[in-house]
């Protein structure tokens, strides 16, 4: 009987770390894409995400930015040359590739795309893992 009782406790045991599934936290995301953005991304993009006119695109309210999230993440991970189209206006500075980890990169993006006026979509780690080369 104590063997049974210990297999089925074992059992029960398995699955229930098998089938534990942690939610990703946007919430703390943001908060923690904020302190990269600050670090990383003002300097061009400006505090407030508005870019500086022709030079560098802006981040808030970007109708670039928000239509393609895995172009979104390459580029934080690659950087971008060439001239891009952003709102209307054409860009051409190059943007260096950021070394960051796949939360960072997945931090960075929830924070623009939910500030600035956007109203965007949720980026998970999982995701950028699976936009890397």
């Amino acid at each position: 009987m104590k063997k049974l009782i210990i297999a089925t406790l074992l059992i029960i045991t398995g699955i229930s770390l098998f089938s534990f599934t942690q939610k990703f936290d946007l919430k703390a995301s943001i908060v923690r894409g904020k302190g990269i953005y600050e670090v990383q991304c003002i300097a061009c993009h400006m505090e407030e995400g508005g870019g500086l006119e022709h030079v560098y695109p802006p981040v808030a309210k970007s109708d670039y930015l928000l239509a393609d999230k895995k172009r979104a993440a390459q580029q934080i991970l690659y950087g971008v040359s060439g001239e891009i189209t952003v709102n209307n206006a054409a860009y051409s500075s190059d943007m260096p590739g950021f070394e960051l980890t796949d939360t960072e990169v997945s931090d960075v993006l929830n924070y623009i795309t939910h500030s600035f006026g956007n109203k965007g979509y949720v980026t998970t780690p999982a995701e950028v893992k699976a936009v890397r080369k």
